[in-house]
């Protein structure tokens, strides 16, 4: 009776991603994977709506200007959670459980590594970095606290990233979603305990982040440790298996790479912003964290096509693959055109909870709102065409079609027409322009590259048909 609870509880947190209709298990998956990076979003909106309410407009700004800073630092190990999502959700679909269990292995212990690394060098470079960024003189010294604190939790913050995309590999997006709920309510507690109570302003909230991180993270391991399965942890068997982290590497390098130069630009563009002064910084970074919202909504389709790509190609079930990019583009698209407009709608009253009374704070949020957000369903369908292309193995086409068509395009627009026109709208604007160019071309490359993708598929079908081993991993 023991086993069978255990076995029940097992296929409970799995999703056959590989056989039955499709679309209900795509919501079954995605829906609370929306809400754990909601959730995820939470840890930084917390500190920004109670810097902004309880210690002033400059603490405000000083938070809000580090976020694309942070986003720049910590994008080359999300990326390679990609890779590891990748290639442990291929591996379950082909049902080579050893190579799942080498693959959950060097994931983790690549992500106590990569956060170690992260911690010590954002610690230390804190404060020349936003110097770099242009920060604003009035709010460096509160963000460099703030970035510093920070920066402490990055191993936390790896290790939860990478323990998650090894769940959500066999389906399972509920115990994240269960775990950064415990995470969540802990980082408000502390934030309002640091900073109305004790007085500790930005450094209150980071260390209330810094908290709430290593408590997720403690979480996801601890559940990896309990699974009874390929999925098992075994945290004195850490070890880097060179042919796994080859494969991570192969989509994960480039994925990282080209999170790193998305935020870059937008770097770049936070800059531009600084020069504006702290009001206007202060309403962009209001408005970001708003759009944030948005983003992650949409972002869960592609996380979701990203799995299911994955295992579907794994398994050699093509037809399903094409069938999870148009259902996850249909998603994707309502998604973005109902949440982005709605938070333009609610424009005001949503950017007053980050600063409330300060009305030219709030026009400015406005004004990026509706540059932004309202067209956001365009870098919808861009990022998921980018996770079909991924869980077919391919990821250093879409980097650099991404770094030529959206980052590239960025950079440049800020060097010629900004120069020209120099408004905040003006560099807004980039932003919807870089996704209609970038996506267009996306879906050029996913036409190619399902056609090659699928001749191997078809190739290795008939060999094992005939009594042939197939390649398709190994190429």
């Amino acid at each position: 009776m023991e086993r069978s609870d255990m076995i029940r509880t097992k296929k409970r947190h799995q999703l056959d991603m590989c056989h039955g209709s499709l679309a209900d298990k795509i919501l079954l998956f995605a829906i609370p994977l929306m809400a754990s990076s909601m959730l995820q979003l939470l840890f930084n909106a917390a500190d920004v709506i109670v810097v902004g309410r309880f210690a002033g407009k400059e603490s405000l700004a000083a938070v809000g200007s580090t976020t694309s800073l942070i986003n720049l630092l910590v994008a080359l190990f999300v990326g390679l959670s990609v890779g590891s999502n990748v290639v442990v959700a291929r591996n379950l679909g082909g049902k080579r459980h050893d190579m799942v269990g080498r693959a959950v292995h060097t994931s983790i212990l690549m992500a106590l590594v990569s956060g170690a690394i992260l911690a010590v060098f954002g610690f230390f470079a804190a404060r020349q970095l936003l110097v770099w960024m242009s920060s604003p003189a009035d709010v460096i010294d509160k963000s460099a606290i703030y970035l510093r604190i920070y920066f402490l939790g990055m191993p936390a913050t790896m290790a939860y990233n990478f323990g998650a995309a090894i769940l959500r590999a066999q389906g399972d997006t509920k115990r994240p979603l269960y775990f950064l709920i415990i995470a969540g309510v802990v980082n408000v507690i502390l934030n309002l305990i640091s900073v109305i109570l004790l007085n500790m302003d930005v450094a209150g909230v980071a260390l209330a982040t810094t908290i709430s991180q290593y408590v997720s993270a403690g979480l996801v391991i601890l559940c990896l440790t309990k699974e009874d399965g390929p999925l098992r942890l075994n945290l004195k068997a850490m070890k880097l298996d060179r042919h796994i982290l080859g494969q991570i590497l192969e989509i994960g390098l480039p994925a990282g790479f080209q999170g790193i130069v998305f935020s870059l630009s937008n770097v770049l563009i936070q800059s531009s912003i600084n020069s504006f002064g702290s009001t206007v910084v202060a309403g962009s970074a209001a408005a970001g964290n708003i759009e944030n919202f948005v983003y992650q909504a949409m972002n869960a389709f592609y996380q979701t096509n990203l799995t299911f790509t994955g295992q579907n190609y794994g398994a050699g079930e093509c037809r399903r693959v094409d069938k999870t990019l148009l259902y996850c583009q249909g998603f994707v698209i309502v998604t973005g055109l109902l949440l982005g407009n709605l938070v333009y709608y609610f424009g005001h009253p949503l950017v007053s909870i980050y600063a409330p009374g300060e009305e030219d704070v709030i026009r400015q949020g406005i004004i990026r709102l509706g540059y932004v957000a309202r067209p956001y369903a365009l870098c919808g369908i861009m990022d998921t065409m980018v996770g079909s292309l991924r869980g077919l193995g391919y990821s250093i086409g879409p980097m650099i079609v991404s770094l030529i068509g959206a980052c590239g395009l960025r950079v440049a627009w800020i060097f010629t027409i900004f120069q020209m026109y120099r408004t905040p709208e003006n560099l807004y604007i980039s932003y919807p322009i870089s996704w209609i160019v970038t996506g267009a071309v996306h879906i050029l490359f996913f036409l190619y590259a399902r056609k090659k993708a699928f001749a191997l598929v078809r190739a290795d079908s008939r060999k094992e048909a005939e009594g042939e081993h197939p390649v398709t991993e190994e190429q």
